[in-house]
């Protein structure tokens, strides 16, 4: 299975795009690298992760929840492209990590480990 798809598909924002981020290629050891980059550059309380992309890496990433409250609920994904599935989940104070960015993130709360700059 390839990352990096070129195919015509809908987003879940209901976008039609030519290209497509395939995290089902990525491993539960990708995703335990991913969560341990994560870790070493952000400290949470809880994670929450976005049906279904965002379930594996919310499971790598419990292993790194502090359980304290004074830190911010984390909520991942595995691929931004508008944002949308983010925001329907946003808990106030949360901060949002995502592995892959197709677009520049609007919300300040998100960040990604990769984002596409061109």
């Amino acid at each position: 299975m390839n990352l990096f798809i070129k195919e015509d598909f809908i987003s879940h924002a209901g976008l039609p795009l030519t290209w497509k981020v395939e995290c089902d290629a990525l491993t539960e050891n990708d995703y335990e690298a991913l969560a341990k980059i994560v870790s070493e550059k952000i400290e949470f309380r809880d994670v929450k992760g976005i049906p279904r992309g965002g379930i594996p890496f919310e499971n790598a990433l419990k292993q790194y929840s502090s359980h304290k409250d004074s830190d911010p609920l984390l909520i991942c994904d595995d691929v931004y492209t508008t944002g949308t599935s983010m925001r329907e989940v946003y808990e106030d104070g949360a901060i949002g990590i995502v592995v892959f960015a197709r677009n520049k993130i609007s919300d300040d709360w998100i960040k990604a480990i990769w984002q596409i700059s061109i």
